[in-house]
């Protein structure tokens, strides 16, 4: 059957003088309008098309790429204001996409950007924009872990760094302090996983280099402490320029190093130095 608000692959029913109709299953034929039809498309083959609502309530078929589909986030423009309903946003379709007065989280004004969540409305069953993202979110311990690489999409801006939407589902934060250059919201970015707290929120790091960084300075300090017998003189005391000589990497770089070894209990962290774990003890 086909699914509102997401893509289907559709077999084609018959044509006619609007366009091809297509096999929606308990939905009946769903129209494919003559202007998105692909050349060579004929009865009896299958089509890849998007589903939705016309302004009449009927369902329509189209074969352009909305920005985004029905429970994913996305960067979508305001491109038109109507103080009573709401305001309609550029979604890659022909048709606008409301954004409703009770789903916005403030004012908003035409060329503005603003991050939603295209959701199906149980009341009218049709596909609306949602910005109230803390009701969006999902709110279940999230599944990832360490080094996992995920789809980011840069929500808003704290003041801890930013708030980021991990995967369409779970929110995440990136810190001001990891970060070469600030971030635009509506960015849509790769990163990965440094850490799930207790608590179930996520820390990121963007980009593959930096989470390679991490484990290329893992490495290093683990030869170092073979090298050495198994114990180095530096913990968190440790001036920057000592761990710059002995490392040749900044102090931060050296601590979420020896983080993700003590997460992997290969390390032993004293108060005044850290230890390599046997294997048996590990």
């Amino acid at each position: 059957m086909a699914q509102l608000g997401k893509r289907n692959l559709l077999p084609i029913v018959r044509a006619a003088s609007p366009g091809l109709y297509l096999d929606g299953g308990a939905h009946g034929e769903i129209l494919l309008p003559a202007r998105y039809i692909p050349a060579g498309a004929v009865p009896g083959g299958k089509l890849e098309v998007f589903v939705y609502r016309d302004s009449e309530d009927r369902l329509v078929a189209t074969t352009e790429r909305p920005y985004a589909v029905v429970d994913e986030f996305a960067c979508l423009k305001v491109v038109g204001v109507n103080p009573r309903i709401g305001v309609f946003l550029d979604w890659g379709l022909g048709k606008d996409l409301l954004l409703p007065a009770r789903e916005q989280d403030g004012p908003l004004n035409p060329g503005d950007w603003v991050v939603v969540q295209v959701v199906l409305d149980d009341k009218t069953d049709r596909l609306i924009a949602s910005a109230r993202l803390n009701r969006r979110l999902d709110l279940t311990p999230p599944p990832y872990h360490e080094g996992e690489s995920v789809h980011l999409l840069v929500a808003s801006k704290s003041p801890l760094g930013y708030n980021l939407i991990i995967n369409h589902a779970h929110r995440g934060l990136v810190y001001h302090t990891d970060l070469a250059a600030p971030l635009k919201v509506g960015a849509v970015v790769e990163g990965y996983v440094r850490n799930v707290r207790p608590d179930g929120k996520v820390d990121l790091a963007l980009g593959r280099a930096g989470y390679r960084r991490v484990a290329t300075v893992a490495e290093q300090v683990l030869e170092k402490l073979r090298a050495a017998g198994g114990r180095l003189p530096f913990h968190d005391g440790s001036l920057p320029e000592e761990i710059r000589d002995a490392f040749g990497v900044s102090k931060k770089a050296f601590k979420q190093a020896i983080g993700a070894l003590y997460k992997d209990r290969l390390i032993r962290i004293e108060p005044d130095s850290i230890h390599l774990v046997a294997p048996d003890t590990q």
